[in-house]
């Protein structure tokens, strides 16, 4: 998490485009932190009551450009394909020093310039920033300045921890690994309760088990200074248990191939959309 003087020290004005599930989770986490509320414009054509209910603590709910003075940064967090329609309307937001952050999948550093304009920082979060717990890797256009960096990590580092990359083409690999990541742990719980099922479990015990298993070994994970290959064979007594699975799980074909297929498939249709 961002130290929260780095968004107490915030001096411009901050334009939010698009306030569904990841731009709300921002919102929260910069507010949370200390970020001025009198600070924050929302554009949002459909606010959720929450959303509204801020206008009363200062933030400005869909303001026009005249009335939002010069913004600093501009966060977009609308939906990918939206973004054509939806970036025109926020194209007068953007001024000579504005930065434009976005945290959209698919979308280039050069879709965002010719359609925002600005010196634009392209991010990739993931659905964890929703508790604070997230993963962001975020990539500079040439232009953007220190202190425009510096800001932008602030402001995506208020929903949990952030990777900076010099190479754009990475992001796809990013976007199929930690961008669509938290899908696939879902389907190991969610798989992990089926098996349990299968062998003679309550669904309700198993479906308990399963959670509990994923989010607890998540946690030591992220708590544990070990990599996670150790984590693993300090769980695996030689010819016990878990070593019957593990010889399932890692066999050929196994978990591995099958993890490998899945992030190029999830690249592949990353540079698809991209296109």
């Amino acid at each position: 998490m961002a130290d929260s003087s780095a968004l107490k020290n915030i001096t411009g004005t901050i334009a939010l485009g698009g306030a569904g599930k990841m731009g709300s989770a921002m919102l929260t986490g910069w507010l949370a932190q200390g970020l001025d509320p009198r600070r924050v414009g929302v554009i949002e054509p459909s606010p959720s009551p929450e959303i509204a209910a801020l206008a009363a603590k200062g933030v400005a709910l869909n303001p026009d450009a005249k009335s939002a003075g010069t913004v600093e940064t501009l966060v977009v967090a609308v939906k990918p394909q939206s973004f054509r329609g939806a970036g025109a309307k926020l194209k007068p937001f953007v001024f000579a020093n504005t930065s434009v952050v976005s945290i959209m999948a698919g979308t280039t550093i050069l879709s965002l310039q010719e359609v925002c304009g600005g010196a634009v920082v392209r991010a990739m979060p993931n659905t964890p920033a929703a508790i604070g717990r997230g993963i962001t890797v975020a990539v500079a256009a040439s232009n953007v300045s220190a202190n425009q960096r510096a800001v932008a990590d602030a402001l995506l580092r208020a929903t949990g921890s952030v990777e900076w990359v010099a190479d754009e083409a990475l992001m796809d690999a990013v976007t199929a690994v930690s961008g669509s990541g938290p899908a696939y742990v879902f389907l190991l719980a969610e798989e992990l309760a089926r098996a349990g099922v299968e062998a003679g479990l309550p669904e309700a015990l198993a479906m308990r088990l399963a959670r509990e298993t994923v989010a607890g070994s998540g946690e030591l994970l992220h708590r544990s200074e070990l990599a996670a290959s150790a984590l693993r064979q300090n769980v695996t007594s030689p010819g016990g248990t878990t070593a019957a699975a593990l010889e399932v799980l890692m066999g050929e074909p196994g978990l591995r191939d099958l993890m490998i297929r899945a992030i190029a498939a999830a690249t592949k249709r990353s540079k698809q959309l991209a296109k």
